[in-house]
């Protein structure tokens, strides 16, 4: 149902996307996961239509979302739980977006309902709303039109654990009904607890995807030592690959070839075990601690963007 081959988008000599492919299938969660500024939100803006891309496509069910003839009907989107009317109603901002969508306005009650926000919460505008109201909101009118996709980002900020909770079951749920959900957020157990697939994303480029289930199983060998600068010395010289995790080195390589190569050099371990096991923060922090920021490429920017610096075209589309 989303279908995102080759995007990249460039911000003059900066690339906040760089070649990024996945596919979200009917059925599925999948978690969209990189640190601040690896191209997420840019991503995701792409996919929804708000951004065009520098190269490389983006579909929601077959076609780009412009060209969906009413877009709230196939995907909800929640990018920004802030970007509502704050002198609307909740209840006056879903009418609102009902009679866009060409929906009946008792469907308005239902989506209120089904997101916790009662006939009080509804008559109060929402300027009024705390966050994890506005959050709950903004599910509403991602819901509002029954959609088959949901693209979300960072949809449980705000909310209280018993709301996240909910959340955790609201989505489930719709995946289980055949939806299909695109998710970012940094709330990483909560990824876990509810994702079917992961997407990890770093600097830019993609730097892990699959099934959850494989790629928290792991490979290689997580190994420390009290001189750790002499173990990782070893390690390269001996032709093994090893990168900074966030309980030692990760090592391509089983224990056995680990150890060896410590025993040879004289270095005693603290630590020596298979990798896997340790849930996505170890598999997130593994992934994403060498992936590099968005390089500058080409020549200065020219044209509309050629008199705004660098960084604030990053600061503007980048988080």
């Amino acid at each position: 149902m989303i279908a995102v081959n080759q995007l990249t988008k460039r911000y003059g000599r900066y690339t906040a996307v760089d070649d990024v492919s996945f596919h979200c299938e009917p059925g599925t969660v999948t978690g969209f996961l990189g640190p601040n500024g690896a191209g997420k939100s840019t991503t995701m803006r792409m996919i929804c239509g708000l951004t065009p891309p520098t190269s490389g496509t983006a579909t929601v069910d077959g076609r780009p979302y412009r060209q969906l003839p009413n877009p709230g009907r196939t995907v909800g989107v929640l990018l920004d739980a802030s970007a509502q009317h704050a002198g609307r109603t909740g209840r006056e901002a879903l009418a609102v977006a009902a009679a866009t969508m060409g929906i009946d306005r008792r469907g308005v009650g239902e989506a209120l309902d089904r997101v916790g926000l009662g006939p009080v919460a509804a008559r109060r505008r929402v300027r009024a709303y705390s966050l994890g109201m506005r959050q709950r909101l903004g599910l509403a009118h991602a819901l509002l039109g029954n959609p088959r996709v949901l693209v979300l980002d960072e949809p449980a900020n705000g909310l209280d654990p018993e709301g996240i909770f909910w959340m955790r079951g609201l989505l489930r749920d719709f995946a289980d009904r055949g939806g299909t959900v695109l998710l970012s957020s940094h709330l990483l157990r909560e990824v876990e607890a509810v994702a079917d697939r992961l997407v990890v994303i770093g600097g830019g480029r993609i730097v892990a995807q699959g099934g959850k289930e494989e790629l928290l199983a792991g490979d290689g060998t997580v190994v420390r030592a009290r001189d750790g600068a002499a173990l990782r010395g070893a390690l390269e010289r001996a032709g093994l690959t090893a990168s900074e995790g966030a309980e030692g080195l990760l090592v391509q390589a089983d224990p056995d070839a680990v150890g060896e190569v410590a025993l040879a050099a004289g270095i005693a371990l603290t630590e020596l075990r298979p990798a896997g096991g340790d849930g996505l923060e170890q598999l997130f922090l593994t992934l994403t601690a060498t992936a590099a920021s968005p390089a500058p490429v080409g020549p200065a920017p020219v044209g509309p963007d050629a008199s705004r610096t660098d960084a604030e075209l990053t600061r503007e589309t980048v988080r």
